[in-house]
Parts: C-alpha cells; sequence; structure tokens
C-alpha cells in the first residue's frame, strides 16, 4: 500500500464517460476506473487496469472505494460490470448494498 503523499487521484468527466485516475510520484503511468453514465442517478463502471508497475499496491482497491465513497456523496447507484469492480463489490456486498445495482 501507498502512502497518501505518494499518491493522487483524480477525476475527470464528460456528459456520458468519467474516469478516475491514480498516480504515484515518480511513475509515469497511471491505473484508471472508467465510468459510463447511463442516468443522472446510475453510473456503470466498465473498465480498470493498473499498469504492471503499478500492480500489488493497492490502487485498483483505492480507486474503487473512491468511486464508492463519491457516489454515495452524489446519491449514484453504481453497475459493476468490469470484473474488478464486481469482485470488489461481491466481497463488500452489505456494506455497499446502498450503492451497488446487481
Amino acid at each position: 500500500m501507498l502512502d497518501d503523499q505518494k499518491l493522487k487521484i483524480t477525476y475527470s468527466e464528460s456528459d456520458t464517460k468519467a474516469r478516475y485516475g491514480a498516480s504515484v510520484s515518480g511513475i509515469v503511468s497511471e491505473a484508471e476506473l472508467t465510468l459510463s453514465k447511463v442516468t443522472p442517478s446510475l453510473v456503470i463502471a466498465d473498465h480498470t487496469f493498473v499498469p504492471e508497475e503499478l500492480r500489488g499496491r493497492g490502487l485498483a482497491r483505492t480507486l474503487a472505494a473512491q468511486l464508492v465513497a463519491d457516489a454515495r456523496d452524489k446519491g449514484l447507484r453504481i453497475v459493476p460490470l468490469c470484473p474488478f469492480v464486481r469482485s470488489y463489490a461481491e466481497k463488500n456486498r452489505e456494506e455497499l448494498a446502498d450503492v451497488i445495482q446487481w
């Protein structure tokens, strides 16, 4: 796991898509979690990718946790289409019941 001073999470969006990025100081590559916006209150988590040089540091889990926190703040529901987000949601089914739409 990384210490927070080395990790930077970014968020960008358009009308139909959104993207979380996670970068580590000193490494050019970036991990990502992408979303498709279905309605103003429903998003599909459709892709998570962590480059080889960043694997094993918990970045995908960190991005999924940020997505969940933001969904709670914004009153969104998440369809976990991406295999990683689906697995994360299944492992934490009770805790995430308020934001995951199966």
